[in-house]
């Protein structure tokens, strides 16, 4: 497997990947998440905060990549992979006075980062490696994680940030991305929320809640999205019942920043094929 054809590629990388994070929580206005407007559902949060934590990133996500021009793909860089993230994750609780605000992404994009420094940057490239590198256990996981998200795969069956990872990013490549690429990043955003198990919202609202959200998403999709009259007044009424229930789709703009990410690598990738 021949290494990544991006120039500067561990540091590029990672400045793509909190680029990304950075585009997330700007994107507005986004139903139940921080955005410009406010916290949504978020009351510990804000869009500061936000920024500081995808800042404090940075160095494990470049560590990541950096990894993967180190280590074949396999059992050794996966336990690398998995020491850098459990850094990561305490620098981003130190940025934060202890929210977590970027667990999932840091998983997702951690793995993707690697795996465009392992690989040819295409998507489909990037993707199948960070797939095989989440199918791989982590030797140092000790199985007893009890974080909202791992309670509620286990409660519900949800396949979370993990499954969504090992099945190769399904939400973000048939629904995310496409979106993304076409500059509508807020109907990619539904159409992940509408198809997602998120257990963001499973964690908050039970499987009603995440039926709500889904059914919102679905109803804004189908009356044209945020292109036309009818789907922003659909998009407001999904936006006040994820206020009033207190409902956020975390999972879904995890994904969202995947999307970005993705779709970052393949513009730097375009332009470096430009004569």
């Amino acid at each position: 497997m021949r290494a990544s054809t991006l120039t500067g590629a561990p540091q590029m990388i990672a400045d793509l990947a909190v680029r990304a994070l950075h585009d997330e929580a700007d994107l507005t206005p986004k139903p139940g998440l921080v955005d410009g407007r406010g916290p949504g559902a978020h009351a510990d949060m804000s869009r500061d905060m936000l920024h500081a934590s995808a800042d404090a990133l940075r160095d494990a996500l470049a560590e990541c990549a950096c990894a993967a021009t180190e280590s074949p793909v396999g059992p050794e860089l996966r336990a690398r992979l998995g020491v850098i993230g459990r850094a990561g994750e305490r620098a981003m609780l130190v940025a934060t006075g202890g929210v977590n605000t970027h667990r999932g992404a840091l998983w997702a994009l951690g793995l993707l980062s690697a795996a465009a420094a392992a690989t040819d940057p295409a998507t489909g490239a990037v993707v199948d490696v960070a797939a095989r590198l989440a199918r791989i256990p982590d030797p140092a996981a000790d199985g007893t994680s009890l974080s909202h998200g791992a309670r509620v795969r286990f409660r519900y069956g949800a396949a979370g940030a993990a499954g969504e990872a090992r099945r190769g990013f399904p939400h973000v490549t048939r629904y995310a991305l496409p979106a993304v690429r076409d500059g509508r990043p807020l109907d990619g955003l539904l159409a992940v929320i509408a198809h997602l198990d998120d257990t963001c919202l499973l964690h908050r609202g039970g499987p009603a809640g995440l039926a709500a959200v889904q059914h919102g998403a679905r109803r804004t999709l189908r009356a044209g999205g945020m292109r036309t009259h009818q789907g922003r007044q659909r998009f407001d009424e999904l936006d006040a019942l994820c206020a009033d229930r207190r409902l956020s789709p975390g999972g879904a703009g995890d994904l969202l920043a995947a999307a970005m990410f993705l779709d970052g690598l393949e513009r730097r990738r375009s332009a470096k094929c430009r004569p």
